[in-house]
């Protein structure tokens, strides 16, 4: 049973992340020959203000892009 986490800033539409999945899901099932049914994804979300790239927060790299 494939098991993928995905450690992203939060922020998406629930769209995006079930489309996400779905993609993911069906790469799973073409490239390892898995059944979709053993395939588990979990999205680990962090606040904006709990994830740093660049020694700035992704709330400072947001708001320095406007």
């Amino acid at each position: 049973m494939p098991e993928i986490t995905i450690s992203m800033a939060a922020g998406r539409t629930e769209e995006q992340k079930v489309g996400m999945m779905r993609d993911i899901t069906q790469a799973l099932v073409k490239n390892l020959g898995v059944d979709a049914e053993a395939v588990v994804i979990q999205i680990n979300e962090a606040p904006l203000t709990h994830k740093m790239k660049g020694g700035k927060t992704f709330v400072e790299r947001k708001a320095m892009q406007k």
